[in-house]
């Protein structure tokens, strides 16, 4: 019934009308589409791309958007690299130097007489031996001038261009001025800190002098409280093998190990051990001379540094175990046998 009544309804609509309506339908759609395309032609700009050697890049660009598995090997790769990087020049591992002439840091010959049962009342006062100074000093070269003369050049570096800064901060005389108050600052703390070791107390006859090592003293507190057995101060050392000397600051215990100590004092932080530079390899040739110097009758095996602050900032303490004072006196070795081969060159020149 619909369908008759369909059938019916277009039998009534003027063919033409008919006919007109669906070309103009098209037209419009034609029209739409003509122009759309002429503007988007209109409006299209010039690629950057377009100026591109695409022959000369054509493998890069099928090597980049392709979907397959690269072919490239290992060697394909490496003679690629080749051809834009050169050849490649392979390193030699780094070597670790060792003494020419290997010498023990513990003397094994000396045997540890009764002064390790002692009391510390029994022993007496610690032991202080004087360094020669002036016209009758020794020729030995000392631990400091070693170390000085054989100086990495990145360290030398770095000292030299923070004295240039002084200088240009300070001027010259100032700077000379502030170089010798530092000097004095820490013969005035190493004073007052043997006192404080031998008697206990602070000296009280100097009070400028203890009003300017005030502050280090109070950042050394925590650190006194772990030292006993004080058994040498500001005492000289002498490696008769090697041909060294020096000038130990402490030898006591420190939480009941005994060390060779060296007091510092810093005005910037130094929690860290090489923060000290080579401190650590003066401390083991300290302990090497002191092994190896008949004047004392026991072995060190480990070292402490304690770098204080004038502002009264609690002291960093510098452990140094065995082993580590066994690397660093491997160290001091090699720094030695340069002082000696420098000291040679220089006097057949």
């Amino acid at each position: 019934m619909k369908f008759c009544q369909l059938v019916y309804r277009v039998k009534c609509v003027d063919p033409a009308r008919l006919v007109t309506g669906r070309f103009s339908l098209v037209a419009t759609g034609s029209v739409s589409c003509i122009s759309t395309s002429c503007l988007s032609n209109a409006r299209k700009k010039t690629s950057q791309y377009s100026s591109v050697d695409t022959e000369k890049y054509s493998s890069l660009v099928k090597s980049v958007v392709s979907l397959r598995i690269s072919s490239q090997t290992p060697a394909s790769l490496e003679e690629e690299d080749g051809h834009i990087y050169g050849p490649v020049v392979k390193s030699k591992p780094a070597t670790k130097r060792s003494p020419k002439t290997p010498f023990p840091l513990v003397n094994s010959r000396t045997i540890s007489d009764r002064i390790d049962l002692m009391s510390e009342a029994e022993r007496g006062p610690p032991i202080r031996i004087a360094l020669q100074r002036g016209a009758g000093r020794s020729t030995t070269p000392s631990v400091t001038r070693i170390l000085q003369q054989t100086m990495p050049p990145d360290q030398a570096f770095y000292l030299e261009r923070w004295k240039k800064r002084m200088i240009a901060e300070l001027g010259e005389e100032g700077f000379k001025e502030y170089t010798l108050n530092i000097f004095r600052q820490g013969k005035q703390f190493h004073t007052a800190l043997e006192t404080i070791l031998m008697a206990g107390e602070v000296p009280a006859e100097d009070a400028e002098a203890s009003e300017a090592v005030e502050g280090y003293l109070e950042s050394i507190q925590h650190v006194l409280q772990d030292i006993s057995d004080v058994r040498a101060i500001e005492s000289a050392v002498q490696h008769q093998s090697l041909g060294y000397l020096g000038l130990v600051d402490c030898v006591a215990q420190f939480r009941g190990k005994l060390c060779v100590i060296d007091w510092k004092t810093s005005e910037k932080p130094k929690p860290f051990l090489h923060s000290t530079y080579d401190n650590p390899l003066q401390v083991a040739a300290y302990i090497g001379a002191l092994n190896n110097d008949d004047n004392y009758k026991y072995q060190v095996e480990r070292g402490l540094i304690v770098v204080a602050y004038k502002d009264g900032t609690p002291a960093h303490p510098h452990a140094m175990t065995s082993d580590l004072c066994q690397d660093y006196w491997t160290k001091w070795l090699l720094r030695l046998e340069e002082f000696v081969e420098k000291k040679s060159t220089a006097s057949e020149l």
